[in-house]
């Protein structure tokens, strides 16, 4: 967020055109464009003043999923992938590298700005930069959320988790032993009606945050399976 309290956006694309089309859309609904010709110069361009990234996937130095991961070192703020790559498999690994929307060229105006929103909307909420109702802390042995802070610890070590990963680990430390399905999941943290690719889409995020609290994936301690019924933290 710049000084004057707007939101900054960062737009990664080769094609001049499309940057141009997609900065007069977002500065007309009041957002800071901060613009870069490929992915590296966006790794170069990203500090915390950054409060989203929306990444072409092929681009000429490197693919949009290496610096998607390059980017996650450095912030947690949304990354919005907008490419002519639609299929399952490209989404998959999309969202594997640390990204949370995923938009295919043509798009559509309204469809964008009403993505950017709603991650943007997560996101402020995530870090604390909007009203939160519970201020409980959420514990399941030696996991601990602090849902004032937005921290998420693990013996002691903090675990920086991106706001989807802490969305639904939220939401299931505050249902203990209840079962969700991916379409629960999907439905309650993406707020979108579950559709069945979005079973990967769940999945994948489900194996990121494994692979952060869990100290064997393979075999979890706190968020489990229940075999074609869906995932549940005891």
């Amino acid at each position: 967020m710049n000084a004057e309290g707007k939101n900054r956006i960062l737009i990664a694309d080769d094609s001049e055109e499309i940057r141009d089309i997609i900065e007069i859309l977002l500065t007309g609904e009041g957002y800071e464009v901060v613009a870069a010709k490929n992915e590296q110069e966006a790794i170069d361009l990203t500090d915390d003043t950054i409060d989203l990234f929306i990444l072409d996937v092929v681009m000429p130095i490197k693919s949009g999923f290496r610096a998607c991961v390059e980017i996650r070192n450095k912030t947690t703020a949304p990354i919005l992938f907008l490419t002519a790559k639609a299929q399952d498999s490209d989404k998959t690994m999309g969202f594997s590298s640390g990204g949370d929307d995923y938009l295919a060229k043509p798009f559509s105006y309204a469809e964008l700005i009403s993505r950017v929103k709603s991650l943007l909307r997560r996101y402020f909420v995530y870090q604390g930069k909007a009203p939160v109702t519970c201020s409980a802390k959420l514990t399941a042995g030696d996991l601990t959320v602090d849902t004032d802070t937005k921290q998420v610890h693990l013996k002691e070590k903090e675990i920086f988790l991106t706001d989807i990963e802490y969305q639904i680990l939220v939401l299931m430390l505050r249902n203990k032993k209840k079962v969700f399905s991916a379409a629960d999941l999907y439905e309650q943290i993406w707020q979108e009606p579950y559709f069945y690719s979005a079973n990967n889409t769940v999945m994948v995020h489900i194996r990121n945050l494994r692979k952060k609290i869990e100290t064997d994936p393979q075999n979890p301690l706190y968020l489990k399976t229940v075999w074609g019924k869906g995932y549940y933290i005891g």
